[in-house]
Parts: C-alpha cells; structure tokens; sequence
C-alpha cells in the first residue's frame, strides 16, 4: 500500500522550510479512507504537489517528497492522522502527468486507481500494484533516485530477526545503535536502514544502508571524519576482525562516530557491550546487554555473571573524583546491566524502537544478590534469579537515556587511551562492542539547552561510511 499526500503548490512552498527542517509531518485523513490492517507491501508515502488550473484544465501533479509512514491514530471523533517520519526531498521535481510524466509509464487501470488517490489537499491510499509500478518507473526514469528508495524501503519493510545466535546478536548490536543515537540526539533514521549482512559473523552496523547525499556534503564529511580512524584503525586491519565505522556529522558541528566491531565467531561470542562516550566531558558509560528468557523474562545469575560484575566494578575505577559542578554525577555508577527482554516473535513481525529492558546500574544488582527477592523459587534454594518479578524498581530505556543526555551518568576524567584500552580488552574476551564517541565544541550550558529543547530540531546530518573485510596482522 502506497499513502498520497496531495497538496496545492501554495501549500506546499507554505510548507517547505518546515519539511527541510523537521523532515517528518502529521496531517489528518478521514475515517472513510479504508485501509487494510495487514497492509499489502510498505507503508509508503509519495507527498504530492499540484498546481490549480483553470476550470476543465489537466492536472499538473509531481511527485515532491517520499517518506515512510511511522503511524496512523486517531486524533479525534471525524479525522484519524498519519505521521511520516522519515520524509525527504526528491532531489528534482518528478512529472507525474502529461506525456513526460511517469504515470504515462504504468498502465491505465493503474494511474485510474492512482488518480482516485489524489484528492486535492486530502490524504489517499492506493494498493500495492500501484506503488510497485510507479516504483518501476521512478528507478527507470530518474536512476538517481534509487538509493534514497533503497533506503526508505529497507525501513518500511525491514527483516526479522529469527530465534539464533546471529540474530540474537545483531538484535542486541541494533539495540545499542539506537541507544546511542538517542543519546546523542541524532535522528533514528540515521541508522535504521538494515539489510541481513552476508556472514552471521558481521557486525549489525555492516548490513546498514546509509542514506544517500549530495557530493558536496560527502566531501565535506570526508574532511571533519579522520578522527574516526585515529582510535579505531588498527581494528580494520585485523586478524578476524570486521569493523564497521560509520559517522554522523551535524549542522551544529556536533560529529558522532559510531564503532561496532566483532572479533570472533558468533557461537563464541560472550554478548554485546555498548560504550558511549562524551568528549567533551571526558565521560563514559558502560552498559553490559543480557538476554532474558522470553517465557519467564528472567535469568540465572551464574558464576560467568558475577564475574563480569566484578570486570564491571573494576572498570568504574577508571573514573576520578568530580572537581567541578560540571562533573557531578548521580551516583558513582558508569556501568549497568541491561536485561533485554525479546518476546517470541509469533507474529513474525519486527520489533519497533528500541527493546523493553531494565537498565541496573551495578551496585544494585549486587544488593539484589543479596537480598531473599532474587533467591530461588524452590524452599532452601541458592539459586539467584534477576528479572521483572524479582527486581521491584528499575531504571526504563527513557530514564537511562535522559540520565546520560544530561551528563548526570558516567565516569569523570576517563581519557580515549583509557577507552581505548578498555574496549580492547572487551574485543580480545570474545565480546561484540557497540561504542560511539561524540565531539563537539558545545559548552556545558549549550548542551543542556539543546537537550531541553523540546521545539523543532534541525535533523539534517551528513553520513560517511569505512568499512574493511578482516585482514591479518591485528594482536589482540
């Protein structure tokens, strides 16, 4: 199912400057529009312009925008809405009508259907067949365009994950991924276009499709990303080792760099660490994934576990006393556990958004192994269990996030020889390490303020890429 958006050409340019900002909009459509539950095909969306004619004049309609429908609720008793988010710009206006238009490249009954769709000023629906038609004729026609709809169709119909050991491990590397973009505040969307890497041994990040930009802009952010290389060149070098490379570059000249590396086989692998770490600030934290049953959403705590504790524990000390307001945290805890909790996919649908978990900074996991509500369930058990039922309060994804977002989580005074070193030794012990670094020249109040804006935020931002197949010659 494809949803068109048609708009007159005055509202449209009243709109433009917005779209380029926000890059996603909400309008209404009515209740009467009928759409499938079980849509056939991607959510797409083709926001159309349309220039008012003279009366019995044809139609002058282009295709301006393409985007992706995040959702559609109900926003009151007569209209429901739809969101679309990601939107971007077609790089030309597209023809759709008239002899040089696409729509003469589909077949009749096919642009009837898309006509129907096109209400001015309205939101309309057309089936499948239409959407994979004009598809066809976009790609033909306007070549250039192919990688923007590649990049929008791998998020409107992504994979699914199936229940093994190379899906359970990119499931908890795309978790972190999304993690930290919120953290850092970049679009989602950035790294949400994933297609199944080649070897179940790859890193997540190897099967991302960035989206496509203008030369210009790729030049610009070959220039600001040589820092990605400083820490993190070595490990494209390596023996076994695939890692990925991918940077976000803002307007503000905010420059996120996010790692994912793999160093040994999946059925080794020991699970997923995901690392953030604030430049400016010299601050990280360390959060530890672990997968908790999907039946009784709980784990045993086991004496491979209770040893990571004690790595965890040793890795705090990397941070010093605060001795600025600035570098006051809440607590002294940088590392936590995050017990993740995946459901059985019945439905073989993917999970949206990042995954449910409880985030648990260490020293309280080490009062619940204390305490009787983690014991066994059996009468005289020694057994610990950590889980929803046992653990009574817990930190949520949103209150992690925002406890790192305002700098009121992590280490003090950690520098990137100490990350450096630390994120080695998790590579060489068998661990996928999910780690972002992010630099900038804000200062302490122009964080803050930004973090706090809840007005409409510029999500522009420029993406480059360095990928490197394992090579020889890496001494972990």
């Amino acid at each position: 199912m494809a949803f068109i958006v048609n708009l007159s050409s005055d509202e449209l340019g009243a709109n433009l400057a917005k779209f380029r900002i926000e890059q996603r909009f909400t309008k209404s459509r009515p209740k009467s529009l009928s759409i499938d539950a079980a849509l056939d095909g991607p959510p797409i969306v083709l926001l159309v312009g349309e220039a008012l004619s003279e009366a019995g004049g044809a139609r002058s309609r282009w295709l301006a925008w393409v985007g992706i429908a995040a959702r559609h609720g109900t926003v009151g008793a007569v209209d429901k809405s739809i969101t679309v988010d990601p939107l971007r710009e077609c790089m030309a206006a597209i023809p759709l009508d008239g002899s040089d238009g696409i729509l003469s490249d589909i077949p009749e009954h096919l642009r009837r259907e898309f006509d129907l769709a096109t209400p001015l000023g309205m939101v309309g629906a057309c089936s499948n067949a239409v959407w994979q038609a004009l598809e066809r004729a976009l790609r033909a026609r306007f070549p250039e365009l192919s990688g923007l709809l590649d990049w929008l169709l791998a998020q409107a119909d992504p994979p699914v994950f199936e229940d093994n050991s190379a899906d359970h491990s990119w499931q908890e590397q795309r978790d972190a991924t999304g993690s930290l973009l919120r953290i850092a505040d970049f679009p989602l969307s950035a790294l949400a276009a994933w297609r199944r890497p080649p070897s179940g041994d790859d890193p997540y990040t190897a099967g991302l499709i960035p989206q496509p930009v203008e030369h210009s802009l790729i030049d610009y952010d070959v220039r600001v990303a040589g820092d990605a290389f400083g820490m993190f060149s070595e490990w494209q070098q390596g023996n076994g080792v695939r890692c990925d490379i991918h940077v976000l570059h803002d307007p503000s000249g905010r420059r996120l760099e996010v790692v994912n590396v793999n160093a040994t086989p999946v059925e080794s692998r020991l699970g997923t660490d995901m690392l953030y770490y604030h430049e400016p600030t010299k601050s990280f934290v360390f959060v530890q994934y672990k997968r908790l049953h999907p039946d009784t959403r709980s784990i045993y705590v086991d004496e491979r576990l209770r040893g990571q504790l004690d790595r965890l524990e040793e890795t705090a000390q990397l941070s010093s006393p605060p001795a600025r307001p600035s570098e006051w945290r809440l607590g002294g805890d940088p590392c936590f556990l995050k017990l993740a909790y995946w459901p059985r996919n019945t439905e073989k649908r993917p999970v949206q958004g990042l995954t449910p978990g409880m985030y648990l900074p260490v020293s309280y996991v080490r009062l619940l192994l204390e305490d009787d509500c983690t014991r066994g369930r059996k009468a005289g058990s020694t057994a610990r269990i950590l889980g929803y039922d046992q653990v009574e309060r817990h930190l949520t994804g949103t209150q992690f996030i925002d406890l790192v977002k305002h700098g009121l989580a992590g280490t003090v005074g950690t520098t990137r020889e100490q990350l450096y070193a630390l994120v080695k030794r998790r590579i060489s012990t068998g661990h996928s390490v999910v780690l972002a670094t992010e630099t900038s020249d804000e200062s302490v109040r122009a964080r803050q303020t930004r973090v706090r804006d809840r007005g409409a935020k510029r999500r522009t931002y420029t993406h480059r890429t360095y990928r490197q197949e394992p090579l020889e010659g890496l001494d972990l």
